[in-house]
């Protein structure tokens, strides 16, 4: 399997050269030259997998470059009991008749993005112990990706960390999960601008060819496609558990900033897997619904971003939308780099023509979430179903009750526990959400982080100084 760019200026790469590079050279983003097929057949197969044998089946088919033998022990590595607290690794959890919960939460950080960055640990120490190379992650949070990518890659050889994350914008339970963190490998640079504007640091200091070969400049943010890869496996997990023969249709419903957690869906979907509806809920900065609903793609400055009560959705320029709008150009590069130039110096572009695909051809529908819908349905589902929902999957189940159909499964995927936003879980229910016992003393812990100005030269000269040759 060989790598492209989503701008079409990059010849095809083996999937190492992608999981080290991140953003590609020409600005684009790495995906695969050709989408792999699963058939009902080798469906029924996989019923019987666990979660680390299903994986490497899956991850298998993108990473052609690493022997399956050594691919299946890092997955093995990756996905175990010692790391995650359930012996499913990612259980479904029925909710009502219609509705079930994807539970991706019981990875170390309490967070989705622990399902793919415990595998891109792993992958990393691997593929850079082979090729004797070092690495610096430079990464941007809105508050799950940086502890997730952190407690991946702490004490990890080779990986230094840089996590930029936004000033007194992540609930003081995501901030004690990064801060606290004291191991040599990991810097914490907390910025003072919204998410969007870290993001843009990063891909500016990514597209400055000569900053990033000389300080060995890699990526963990969703635009890393090692990251879209193993979050396609548990749709296919999902999907498995909710079914009981070839071709019985589920839909999911995905809280959607970054864009990256859906695209991995898309991706299964375009793999065979028969998913009906890919539901994008979005909260108050809905740039993605509005173009799932419209066909025109508007994103907002960064003042005019939204802090909300879920806010690792507080995103405006969402890293992935490139990689679908790809697939809806017919993978036509140019268009893809003509679309993004007019994003840039018109801030929006118009493919309302192509509207209609949207749902007819890839499945996709939208809708919106605001804080009274969320206090509503964490208090409603907590009183009906016993179910404490965090904000962000609350997001997702008030949008999916919109789109639930008889006979098809609405799968929910969860962002994260509750513990994480107790403040607003206090405001729903009147009671704070339960912290794990491990993690009580968490917001006690002595915190290391760097506040610094929303400033590229800032970073680099940080970087700079803090960089082992």
């Amino acid at each position: 399997m060989k790598y492209v760019s989503t701008r079409g200026g990059v010849a095809p790469v083996e999937f190492s050269a992608v999981l080290l590079e991140g953003l590609a050279r020409d600005g684009g983003l790495a995906m695969p030259q050709t989408i792999p097929q699963v058939s009902a057949e080798t469906l029924s197969q996989w019923r019987s997998l666990n979660y680390a044998q299903l994986a490497t089946e899956i991850l298998s088919l993108f990473i052609t470059d690493i022997p399956k033998e050594d691919l299946r022990d890092l997955c093995e590595r990756s996905y175990n009991t010692s790391i995650f607290n359930h012996p499913d690794i990612v259980p479904l959890k029925p909710l009502d008749a219609q509705i079930h919960i994807v539970g991706l939460s019981e990875g170390p950080t309490l967070a989705f993005k622990d399902i793919a960055m415990q595998f891109l640990g792993n992958i990393f120490e691997y593929v850079l112990a082979k090729q004797g190379r070092t690495l610096n992650i430079l990464g941007a949070t809105s508050g799950d990706t940086g502890s997730a990518a952190e407690y991946a890659l702490r004490g990890k050889k080779g990986v230094n960390v840089f996590m930029l994350s936004p000033y007194g914008r992540m609930s003081e339970f995501q901030r004690a999960q990064m801060y606290s963190l004291q191991d040599k490998n990991i810097f914490n640079l907390s910025v003072k601008g919204v998410f969007d504007e870290c993001q843009d640091i990063v891909k500016a200091l990514a597209n400055d060819l000569t900053f990033k070969e000389t300080y060995h400049l890699g990526a963990v943010n969703s635009i890393n496609f090692a990251r879209i890869s193993a979050q396609i496996v548990y749709y296919f997990w999902a999907w498995l558990r909710a079914t009981q023969k070839a071709g019985e249709q589920v839909s999911f419903t995905v809280p959607s900033g970054n864009f990256g957690n859906i695209l991995a869906g898309h991706m299964a979907r375009m793999m065979g897997l028969p998913i009906r509806r890919l539901v994008v809920a979005t909260n108050e900065n809905n740039v993605l619904e509005e173009f799932f609903n419209t066909g025109v793609y508007r994103p907002r400055q960064p003042e005019q971003t939204y802090a909300t009560s879920s806010p690792s959705m507080d995103i405006s320029k969402a890293s992935n939308f490139e990689r679908f709008v790809y697939h809806l150009v017919n993978e036509d590069g140019q268009k893809v780099k003509a679309l993004w130039q007019t994003l840039a110096e018109e801030g929006q572009f118009d493919l309302s023509a192509l509207q209609p695909e949207l749902e007819a051809k890839f499945g996709f529908v939208a809708g919106v979430s605001t804080h009274q819908d969320r206090l509503v349905t964490i208090k409603q589902e907590y009183e009906t179903n016993h179910y404490l929902l965090d904000p962000h999957t609350a997001d997702g189940v008030k949008v999916a009750r919109e789109y639930v159909e008889e006979g098809i499964p609405m799968l929910v995927l969860e962002t994260a526990l509750p513990a994480k936003f107790t403040e607003t879980i206090q405001e729903a229910i009147g009671q704070p959400a339960p912290i794990p016992a491990h993690l009580s003393g968490l917001k006690d812990l002595p915190q290391r982080v760097e506040v610094m100005d929303c400033d590229v030269a800032v970073v680099r000269d940080y970087m700079i100084r803090h960089i082992t040759h």
